[in-house]
């Protein structure tokens, strides 16, 4: 953990623009320049000239058609993707040692204590961009401000391809005339809120009172909104941060889903998740289940358990009660995806939930399984309700 000075704009905030597509352009000169969506069934991502169609990340691939005809379908390639990234933290790391990863494709730099022998953060932010293209042949946009809130929010602004640089005597006058989805943690229902009552701007939420926003959203969104629209933001720059949770999701396409499909679905995620946290040595007690339903409505269920655990069975057995419980929601509604997540994570592994079966035969079981996974591949064992099925695309992500 790095705790910056915050009297400069020193914190760098990273993103590379339109990641996958971006890297469906650079190797394949043909798409340069033309709209590009990756994924067929739903749009995994999509090239900014795609976007300027309307087309949208997680839209069904059939409605992005038609929004952009001329739009070119590539397949993902997950291990591109992946060796893309490398490359890119690379550059990170070889700028400075205080590199605090968001996800594949965006990081937080603090570049403080650099000035002495790199110059300003303004040149070192043109740099890093340089060598990105220059060593990995694809565009970034970068956010300089004093805070990682406002860096995040820089970067956003300047897309794509782009610098910008807040300075601290212009925060407010930058951050304040800015819709209000700009604020980190404002989604589609919180917006609405907040439209509803005539506050469109970043600004007018600042000229509330504190107490007068969490009367409105709640304590905890009031109080983190009110400090965001201030530009309030005392986090630090934490290097080798772990994830607070752990999950994976399924896009399912807005055919009917039998329930059988549905739990051969959540097995394979429970799968997933659970070979993850063994892998990382962690163990958690609150299971959360995400559901999508096919009018873009959203759904979250979750439980806690008495006891951390990384079991494949206990977690899935809670995941199993929660769609149970969702059941009547998905037979009204449609369900277009399905995300599982293991949250409230320990670091060591140690604590097991008790449930009236042979705890110590299914840890054997499980680290059976992830050994010859390991060994021969992660579909080379699967659950019997698996065998045939498709079970989606493995995602690049950041170490556990």
């Amino acid at each position: 953990m790095f705790v910056s000075s915050g009297l400069e704009a020193e914190i760098l905030h990273a993103d590379l623009d339109a990641f996958y597509a971006s890297v469906e352009q650079r190797d394949d000169p043909r798409l340069r320049g033309r709209p590009v969506i990756v994924g067929a069934g739903v749009v995994l991502a999509c090239s900014y000239e795609a976007k300027a169609y309307g087309v949208r990340t997680a839209m069904n691939g059939g409605q992005a058609l038609r929004r952009c005809p001329g739009a070119i379908i590539v397949q993902p390639r997950m291990s591109a993707y992946s060796e893309a990234s490398k490359a890119v933290f690379k550059v990170f790391e070889d700028t400075t040692p205080l590199v605090e990863g968001l996800s594949i494709d965006e990081a937080f730099l603090d570049v403080g204590g650099l000035r002495k022998i790199a110059g300003p953060p303004i040149d070192i932010a043109r740099r890093l961009r340089a060598e990105v293209l220059a060593r990995v042949g694809l565009p970034i946009t970068v956010g300089v401000a004093r805070t990682k809130f406002l860096a995040k929010v820089a970067s956003g602004v300047a897309k794509p391809d782009g610098l910008l640089v807040v300075p601290p005597d212009g925060e407010l006058e930058f951050l304040h005339p800015l819709a209000v989805e700009r604020l980190w943690g404002v989604g589609e229902v919180t917006a609405e809120k907040l439209r509803n009552r005539g506050l469109t701007t970043v600004g007018d939420v600042a000229i509330l009172p504190e107490a007068a926003l969490i009367a409105m959203l709640g304590r905890a969104s009031g109080r983190h909104l009110h400090a965001l629209a201030h530009n309030r933001d005392p986090r630090p720059i934490e290097v080798g941060k772990r994830r607070r949770s752990i999950g994976s999701q399924r896009a399912l396409g807005r055919s009917p889903k039998s329930a059988e499909t549905l739990d051969a679905v959540l097995a394979g995620l429970v799968d997933r998740v659970t070979r993850r946290m063994r892998s990382a040595e962690r163990a958690g007690r609150t299971v959360t289940l995400r559901l999508r339903f096919d009018d873009f409505s959203r759904a979250t269920r979750s439980h806690t358990l008495p006891q951390a655990t990384g079991q494949t069975r206990a977690i899935l057995i809670t995941a199993r009660s929660l769609m149970a419980a969702a059941r009547p929601m998905i037979e009204k509604q449609g369900i277009t995806m399905v995300g599982i997540s293991v949250g409230n994570l320990e670091n060591e592994a140690t604590l097991q939930l008790a449930l009236p079966y042979d705890k110590a035969a299914n840890d054997e079981l499980d680290s059976a399984l992830d050994q010859l996974r390991d060994r021969f591949g992660s579909n080379a064992v699967t659950r019997g309700t698996l065998l045939g099925r498709d079970q989606g695309l493995t995602v690049p992500m950041l170490p556990d």
